[in-house]
C-alpha cells in the first residue's frame, strides 16, 4: 500500500500521464468505506455497551478539544485570521477515514490484533470536531454562516453514510449476513486498497507547490500537530483500556487530516477560507507524514506504554 501511493507519487513528480479513470476515485472510496462499516458493524453485533462506553466517551472528547487547540494555535501562533484558522480546526478535529485504513493495514501486515468495533469511532469522531470548528470561526468573525447546511453535508457525507450505515448493516444483519457478501469486500479489499493509494499519492504531490507557497507555518502545523495530537490519543487509548493496536488506532484517527467531510462543510459554512491553505496542510503534508512516519510511531508509542 505504501509502495503504491509511493508509486502515484513518483508519477506526479515525474509529470506521467498516469492518472485514474474518471469517477474510480469515488468509486473505490465507496467499496472502501463501506467494508469498513460493514465488517465493523458486525463486529459491533458481538461486543456490550459496557465494553465500547469508555472508548466512544474518550473519542468524543478528543474530537472536541483537538479543534479547539489548533484554532488558538492557528490564531496566536500563526496569526492567521478567524476563517482559516477555523478552516484548519476542522480538518484536524475531524478525521481521515484513508489514514484510518492505513492503520488498519499496519496492523494486519504486522499481525497486531485490534478492538473489531474501531470502525465505530471513525463515525463517533467525525461531527463533534468539525461542529465546534464551524462555531469557533462564526464567533471569531461576528458573522452567521449557514451552519445547519454545513452540519447537513457533514452527517450526509459519503464517508459518515457509508461508514455509519455499514455499521448499521452489519450490526443489524450480523456474521450470518456479512457471509453472503464476504468474498467481494474481503478478498479484494487489499487490491482495490493499493490502487486508491496509487491515486492518493498522485493527488499529494499534485499540491506540492502548494506547500512550497505555504509557509513554514502550516507546514510546521502540518507536522507538529498530528505529532501532539497522535501522543495524546495514544495516552487516552492506553488510559481507557484499549489493546497496542485499538490504541494505535485511537492515535491514528486523533493525528490525522479529514479531507472529505471537513472540506465540503467549510465550503458551505466558511466560503472565506484559503483552500491551499487547510487542503495543503491536510493532504500535502499530514497525510503523507502519517503514512511514512506517524502510524509506526503511535504503534511503537502505544506498545511501549502497554509494556510491550
Amino acid at each position: 500500500m505504501v509502495l503504491c501511493f509511493a508509486l502515484g507519487a513518483a508519477a506526479a513528480l515525474l509529470r506521467s500521464d498516469l492518472k485514474l479513470p474518471k469517477g474510480a476515485y469515488d468509486a473505490l472510496a465507496i467499496y472502501l468505506l463501506l467494508a469498513i462499516g460493514l465488517k465493523g458493524g458486525v463486529a459491533l453485533s458481538k461486543v456490550s455497551i459496557g465494553e465500547i462506553a469508555g472508548p466512544i466517551a474518550a473519542t468524543i472528547v478528543l474530537g472536541s478539544l483537538i479543534p479547539v487547540a489548533v484554532f488558538g494555535a492557528a490564531r496566536t501562533l500563526g496569526r492567521l485570521n478567524a476563517a482559516d484558522s477555523a478552516a484548519l480546526a476542522a480538518h484536524y478535529g475531524s478525521v481521515s477515514a484513508v489514514t484510518f485504513i492505513a492503520a488498519l493495514t499496519f496492523l494486519n501486515t504486522a499481525s497486531v490484533t485490534y478492538e473489531s468495533y474501531v470502525a465505530t469511532l471513525v463515525a463517533v469522531m467525525e461531527i463533534p470536531g468539525i461542529v465546534i470548528a464551524m462555531l469557533l470561526g462564526r464567533r471569531a468573525m461576528g458573522k452567521g454562516g449557514d451552519l445547519r447546511e454545513a452540519l447537513h453535508e457533514v452527517v450526509t457525507g459519503k464517508s459518515i453514510l457509508l461508514i455509519g450505515g455499514g455499521l448499521f448493516i452489519g450490526w443489524l444483519t450480523g456474521e450470518r449476513g456479512y457471509k453472503q457478501v464476504e468474498p467481494f469486500f474481503v478478498q479484494p479489499f487489499q487490491g482495490a486498497l493499493c490502487i486508491f493509494m496509487l491515486d492518493m499519492g498522485l493527488l499529494a504531490m499534485a499540491r506540492l507547490a502548494d506547500v512550497r507557497r505555504a509557509g513554514a507555518f502550516v507546514v510546521g502545523l502540518g507536522i507538529v500537530t498530528p505529532l501532539i495530537n497522535g501522543v495524546l490519543g495514544v495516552l487516552v487509548g492506553t488510559a481507557v483500556g484499549l489493546s497496542p493496536g485499538g490504541t494505535c488506532v485511537l492515535g491514528t484517527l486523533a493525528a490525522s487530516a479529514s479531507y472529505i467531510a471537513a472540506p465540503a462543510a467549510v465550503r458551505i459554512a466558511l466560503p472565506e477560507a484559503n483552500p491551499s491553505i487547510y487542503l495543503t496542510a491536510a493532504i500535502g503534508v499530514t497525510f503523507p507524514f502519517n503514512l511514512a512516519l506517524g502510524i509506526p510511531l503511535y504503534y511503537e508509542l502505544a506498545r511501549r506504554l502497554a509494556g510491550g
